[in-house]
């Protein structure tokens, strides 16, 4: 038996060897048919099987399978008819499951073997008004559940983003139903609420008009793309269309028809279609039902104006696809990214769909180092185009990095870094020279910086300089080649003091592997008494940070040594901050160590998430918030560890709970075995006795025994682990509530005072008025040497490259820019704790821009908060408050709003 069929099969439609590297559609179909045909007879069932699997992990080629399909009907319906049942079973577990990619693949598959005539129209139909029903029912508030807005508004998607792929056939044989169809969306879009994609967006502002880029939301995008789809007659290029090449032989095939599905119902909704509840509940419905892509336009429109948009959807779709079913499988990725189906270039669309899964809100589908591989494997398959195209990205990034969210900036900047690391750190940078003029808080400035220090952690200081030789200017925001800062050197011409000579003895004293123990004692007696314990945290650090400086081995075995002695000399949060504090100084022209020491340090609990979090806004160290990455490194560190480890607890738990229930059913059976055993009499000489083998009496009283025991084990372990969870579960609340009150109070000291109105572009717009008279005035200062206009530049940049906004309006927007990250990021974990949040932080006096940030990355209607806090004050039902405000009349009685 032959296995050449299953590389045909998958390489259908390819530029390959099988196919003598052409690309006739029909070609390659007629004789993949032949050889699959020949299989058939022999193993049905597995050709049934890898025909699925090519459709659900290949999905740019299902026109091709559907007509393969179409004509294997023609020779075997049992075949065919049996695919229509795994296809309709497939879709019912994926709806089942909620498996969004495998449902809307599976959709598309129908189109395609309703285009082959092997499903019957009305079949599609009937699938497309379960999905129709199924969303209105679920906005229906009597008997649904609105919460769940993002389940109802992915199955509307579903059959919108499936008519490309058989629109023209379903419309030309039943108009009617289609427009039926279409009417039931429109209505459908009516009654919804717009998705506030605003809050997912990669770009905060427009750098044109100063308006927020996203106003339509996905599903309201792609509406209007069908519309114009349908409005030109279901024209699609980027489809193709291969069951027309056989149409005269598909219409002799048998239709059939498909199955019934039915969606699952949405979870019960809260008590209050308002309040906490329902946030928690569309979060949940969100994170179940993401948003699949957030489009950017980062190149002129000159470069994809050709593209009719439904065939931009179509190519992101295609490329989406492959990114997903080939994770991990970097090179084929590539190679299907770079052969997609499609008539024409694709090149600025492709790199613009990477660069926004890299950028994706909340987070991106896969890791950083799954796009940074395909990236430049492209650039490899297509040297001559998507090297230029990637650079061109890059520029165009750079130019809006200012309007870039906070963590899509932290991206760029680690993928860029990483990215140049692979071409030898080759890169234009005297473009980039005229940064050294913006000021240090500007925003390519920072981005410049934190990109060469990204890199020096990659390679070494040297390389890193040499790369930049065409801009030597740029050497200034290196950072320091030297990284240790060891305050207690024995350099030549270093004046010896007491601290040098106890530094020298602790060295001495770890060279001769004296314990942890003894080091202990050791500072208690010469070191405390005389110096006091701050001077002992300051000697004892410093030098054991020395010591293991050579390398991160050595810091591991320095701390699992003599981490007790640190332990001992840092127990509350005072010494702790005191304690980084000496590791900053150490390690202060190091951002990298200072993160990984910190971190350890963390993990061997000798130093805790509060005082990590205090020591970050300490302030010394808030002053920096705008100009460095570093402190948010180690901010982001701490929570993680943090939302990790409960994580992991809650997992154990789960885990636990089911070996509990487990073992009370086997103790339960072990026990009835037995109770049956002995219950069995018999009467011998008039007397009873057991009337059961008396040897497997024993082995079963044996067998209960053991697993009485093992329940009673695992009972211990699950009562052990859920208090580690309560534990764990403390400290997440505490590190959220001290974080925001520690954002709180920062940002109330230096953000102007405002009303709820208050926006972030308000803030950007304070130093507006400013901006043209600076510009004019160094436009006008004039060079008396030579009666010529100074340039504002050290390389002759014009003067429109200033940034405008000061310093403190900069550092305001870039830590809510951050509040606004973290809020997102661990979304999940702080609706564990809103109600102590609300309760403690999110009260009516913090800042409105504050309290704007966090639920804008929270996804939170700030509107409806503020109703409650309102109603709460004023003793009123929240919707006297909802109806007053959308009247726009003051609930306060005090005038319009």
């Amino acid at each position: 038996m032959s296995s050449a069929w299953k590389p045909m099969l998958l390489r259908i439609g390819d530029k390959c060897a099988e196919y003598g590297g052409t690309v006739d559609f029909k070609e390659h179909i007629e004789t993949c048919y032949g050889v699959v045909w020949r299989e058939l007879e022999h193993s049905s069932d597995e050709v049934l099987e890898y025909v699925i699997q090519c459709v659900e992990q290949l999905p740019h080629k299902i026109p091709l399978y559907g007509t393969l399909v179409g004509l294997l009907n023609l020779e075997s319906e049992e075949f065919t008819k049996n695919l229509v049942e795994r296809t309709h079973t497939n879709l019912q577990e994926a709806l089942d499951s909620g498996s969004c990619d495998r449902i809307r693949i599976l959709m598309r598959f129908l189109m395609a073997l309703m285009c082959s005539k092997i499903l019957q129209t009305a079949s599609v139909v009937e699938i497309f008004e379960s999905f129709l029903s199924s969303a209105a029912t679920t906005l229906d508030e009597a008997i649904g559940n609105p919460c769940w807005q993002a389940c109802a508004d992915f199955y509307v998607s579903c059959i919108l983003s499936c008519l490309p792929w058989g629109g023209a056939e379903l419309f030309e044989q039943v108009p009617e139903e289609v427009e039926r169809v279409m009417v039931g969306v429109e209505s459908y879009l009516r009654i919804r609420k717009p998705s506030n994609d605003a809050d997912f967006s990669v770009f905060e502002f427009n750098a044109e008009n100063d308006k927020a880029i996203d106003q339509k939301d996905f599903l309201e995008d792609l509406w209007e793309r069908i519309k114009v789809l349908s409005n030109n007659g279901w024209k699609v290029d980027s489809v193709p269309r291969p069951h027309l090449l056989f149409e005269a032989q598909l219409v002799a095939g048998k239709s059939y028809s498909f199955e019934p599905i039915s969606c699952p119902d949405a979870p019960e909704p809260p008590r209050s279609h308002s309040g906490i509840d329902c946030d928690r509940q569309k979060h949940a419905a969100e994170l179940n039902y993401p948003r699949r892509l957030c489009r950017l336009n980062i190149f002129p429109a000159s470069k994809t104006e050709d593209l009719q948009p439904i065939d931009r959807f179509v190519v992101e779709e295609y490329l989406l696809d492959v990114l997903l079913f080939f994770n991990g499988c970097r090179k084929e990725c590539a190679a299907y990214m770079v052969g997609l189906p499609v008539p024409f270039r694709y090149e600025f669309l492709m790199a613009e769909t990477i660069f926004s899964q890299i950028l994706l809100l909340p987070q991106p589908p896969f890791k950083p180092m799954y796009y940074t591989l395909v990236i430049i494997d492209l650039c490899k398959a297509l040297p001559g185009a998507f090297p230029a195209v990637v650079a061109g990205a890059v520029r165009a990034l750079f130019e809006k990095i200012a309007d870039l969210d906070m963590e899509c900036r932290t991206r760029l900047v680690l993928w860029f870094s990483h990215h140049l690391s692979n071409f030898q750190f080759i890169w234009p940078w005297e473009e980039w020279a005229f940064v050294l003029g913006l000021p240090k808080w500007a925003p390519q400035r920072v981005f410049v910086q934190e990109v060469l220090e990204r890199e020096v952690r990659l390679s070494y200081w040297d390389k890193i300089k040499q790369s930049v030789e065409n801009a030597p200017e740029l050497e200034e925001l290196l950072p320091p080649k030297v990284g240790s800062n060891f305050r207690y050197s024995t350099e030549d011409g270093v004046e010896r003091t007491s601290a040098h000579e106890m530094s020298m003895e602790l060295g001495n004293m770890v060279k001769g592997r004296k314990t942890a123990r003894e080091i202990i004692l050791w500072t208690e007696e010469k070191i405390i008494p005389v110096h006091g314990s701050s001077f002992a945290v300051e000697v004892v650090v410093q030098t054991l940070l020395d010591i293991g400086s050579k390398s991160f081995t050595h810091l591991i075995t320095v701390l699992e040594r003599y981490g007790q002695v640190i332990a001992k000399l840092c127990p509350d949060q005072e010494k702790q901050m005191l304690l980084m504090d000496e590791i900053n100084s150490y390690w202060k022209n190091s951002a990298q160590m200072t993160a990984i020491t910190i971190d350890r340090m963390m993990g061997y609990r000798l130093i805790s998430n509060l005082a990590i979090v205090s020591w970050v806004f300490s302030s010394s160290n808030i002053e920096l918030f705008h100009t460095s990455d570093r402190l948010w490194e180690i901010l982001r560190n701490a929570i993680d560890k943090t939302c990790n480890r409960f994580s992991d607890l809650r997992k154990e738990v789960s885990s636990l709970e089911k070996s509990v229930l487990s073992a009370s059913e086997s103790a339960s059976k072990a026990k009835a075995d037995l109770d049956a055993a002995e219950a069995k009499l018999s009467l011998v000489n008039g007397e009873p006795v057991q009337g059961e083998n008396p040897v497997r009496l024993k082995r079963l009283k044996s067998y209960a025994e053991k697993a009485k025991e093992h329940e009673l084990s695992v009972q211990e372990s699950h009562q052990a682990k859920v208090a580690l969870f309560s534990r764990a579960l403390e400290e997440n609340e505490a590190l959220f509530v001290s974080l925001y009150k520690c954002f709180s109070v920062v940002l109330m000291e230096r953000l102007p005072s405002g009303s709820a109105k208050a926006t972030l572009r308000d803030l950007r717009c304070q130093t507006d008025n400013m901006a043209v008279d600076i510009e004019e005035s160094l436009e006008m200062e004039v060079d008396k040497d030579n009666d010529e206009p100074k340039k504002s530049n050290a390389n002759g940049e014009k003067s429109s490259k200033i940034y405008s906004i000061g310093e403190k309006e900069q550092w305001c927007l870039t830590t809510l820019g951050y509040v606004k990250s973290l809020s997102r990021q661990y979304a999940a974990q702080i609706w564990l704790h809103i109600e102590r949040l609300d309760a403690v932080v999110f009260s009516e006096d913090v800042h409105p821009l504050f309290r704007a940030s966090v639920y804008s990355g929270l996804r939170r209607p700030l509107h409806e908060v503020m109703d409650r806090f309102t109603a709460k004050t004023l003793h009123i039902p929240v919707i006297f408050v909802t109806a007053q405000r959308e009247c726009g009349e003051c609930p306060t009685g005090k005038g319009t709003q």
